[in-house]
């Protein structure tokens, strides 16, 4: 869906549901679905150096916020030495939500935040989508932003995309966002801004050149899309980082914030979270200096587990030892294991959410029914949704109506999780079959496969109920591609005078 309006520079099968039937209320809805009064300190935004908020719309602004590649325990409010106050701030004042799951890499991760489908269903399963890749996230997809544009939001990005970049098609302009400003690929030099010695900076369609590291700028631009923000409509700010990916790099002051820290590695990697923690406390400062705080929703969660195996670091080569904790969750981004697919995850709203740990099993893809449903939305194609609407456990303290984890299921290797019972199933020759359960063994260190036969059986049953409805994964197609369809390669003619005949 192209569009021109710019920003100022400034669940299992027998679960699923259509968007009809998950986003059905409409508008109408969300009015009454938050009727109670905001509180006092929404009344008193005219306070000293606070704008007085215009009439707003019932409609929560929403603030999305995704970490790239940051260890479950890398924050403080799960022990970590990494200084994240603001983070902390708004975890321990909100639902941290401590049984999130997302996918095992950046791409499908982002695929089913904004589409609340699991990835295998269009392809989008396997690795990510590579610097030379073509291919991008099918543009029959109704994504999160057009259905929230399409109830009254304005939208804006900042931040990494990753969902295509080959062609504009794919870009966030043309998939429901009013305004774009940052990367389309998955990985960059966080001070040049390329990727592979090519630019990859945009704002909206058009490459720009500015200096600066980019998280730093992610943040900026969030900050002046809330001060620019006309508050008749309700705001959707998508804000994506580049941090912690590689390369570990960061600005000489963070650096020097962690002098203790004698690694390199973990030196810069922690510099890097804590700039996406002052980024954080700017938008919040900027929406109570706005007004709108009261009124505004934020959700914070990364993209996979941190990376603890050398093959998953990306474009970048890594010397010395990887950063990143994943606590106590076994392995990490790549891996079906819980410490690449364990996020941390948090939401926050003054007055809607009480404080408190949100032990319920939640999935990335149902933030799109949540978020949707807070908006009164209305259901763009009629696809149906792996996610589930989740405000009623997060905002009521109700169970959560989810009792399944599909962690990924492609030709090679699948897991799924029911209640506290979790196989992974590689069936790539040779086979490797492990059950764990995560109620009494949440590092995954004893496997009860063998003694438990008919527990494997039926989640063995439900991983090839799944694997019947993926689409082939486009990465490998493309591998193909490049593979078999590329010019012959031949020896250079100095090789070939030199071997003489």
């Amino acid at each position: 869906m192209s569009n021109d309006r710019d920003f100022p520079a400034e669940a299992g099968t027998t679960n699923r549901i259509t968007r009809r039937d998950a986003l059905m209320a409409g508008t109408a809805a969300a009015v009454s679905r938050f009727a109670a009064p905001a509180g006092l300190s929404g009344a008193l935004a005219g306070l000293a150096g606070v704008q007085v908020a215009a009439a707003q719309p019932s409609q929560p602004n929403i603030v999305f916020i995704v970490a790239d590649d940051q260890g479950w325990k890398d924050v403080g409010y799960h022990g970590s030495d990494i200084k994240t106050p603001n983070i902390d701030k708004l975890a321990t004042e909100g639902a941290k939500l401590e049984e999130y799951y997302v996918q095992p890499m950046c791409t499908p991760t982002r695929c089913a935040l904004m589409t609340g489908r699991y990835p295998l269903r269009y392809g989008m399963q396997v690795g990510v989508v590579p610097a030379a890749g073509t291919y991008g996230l099918s543009l029959d997809e109704t994504l999160l932003p057009q259905i929230l544009r399409d109830a009254g939001y304005r939208t804006a990005m900042s931040g990494k995309w990753h969902l295509g970049h080959a062609k504009t098609a794919y870009w966030p302009k043309q998939r429901g966002f009013d305004s774009f400003y940052g990367a389309t690929v998955g990985e960059i030099d966080h001070f040049k801004h390329s990727s592979h010695g090519v630019a990859d900076w945009y704002r909206n369609n058009k490459p720009i050149k500015e200096p600066g590291f980019d998280n730093t700028l992610f943040g900026q631009e969030a900050v002046r899309v809330i001060k620019a923000h006309d508050q008749k409509k309700p705001l959707f700010l998508y804000l994506a980082f580049t941090a912690p990916h590689t390369p570990f790099q960061a600005p000489k002051e963070y650096l020097d914030r962690y002098k203790n820290i004698t690694d390199e590695n973990r030196r810069a990697y922690a510099a890097m979270i804590s700039v996406i923690d002052d980024e954080v406390g700017n938008v919040v400062a900027a929406l109570e200096k706005k007004g709108i705080r009261d009124n505004t929703l934020i959700v914070f969660m990364s993209d996979n587990g941190g990376v603890v195996n050398s093959m998953f670091t990306g474009d970048s080569k890594v010397e010395g030892k990887l950063p990143a904790d994943n606590g106590p969750y076994r392995d990490g981004k790549g891996t079906l294991y819980e410490g690449g697919t364990r996020s941390v995850a948090f939401m926050n709203w003054p007055g809607k959410i009480k404080p408190g740990a949100f032990n319920g099993l939640m999935h990335v893809v149902d933030m799109l029914p949540t978020l949707a449903g807070l908006a009164g939305a209305k259901p763009g194609k009629d696809k149906p949704l792996d996610g589930m609407d989740m405000w009623p456990a997060i905002s009521e303290g109700k169970p959560s109506p989810r009792t399944e984890i599909v962690y990924n299921v492609d030709p090679m290797v699948g897991a799924v999780r029911e209640g506290d019972w979790k196989l992974v199933w590689a069936a790539a020759l040779p086979q490797k079959i492990e059950l764990f359960n995560l109620a009494q063994d949440k590092s995954e260190a004893t496997n009860l496969a063998d003694k438990n036969p008919d527990k494997v059986k039926e989640l063995q049953a439900r991983i090839t109920e799944l694997a019947t409805q993926m689409k082939p994964p486009l990465l490998l197609l493309e591998a193909m591609r490049l593979t078999f369809f590329t010019p012959l390669v031949t020896p250079s003619p100095e090789e070939m005078f030199a071997a003489g005949d």
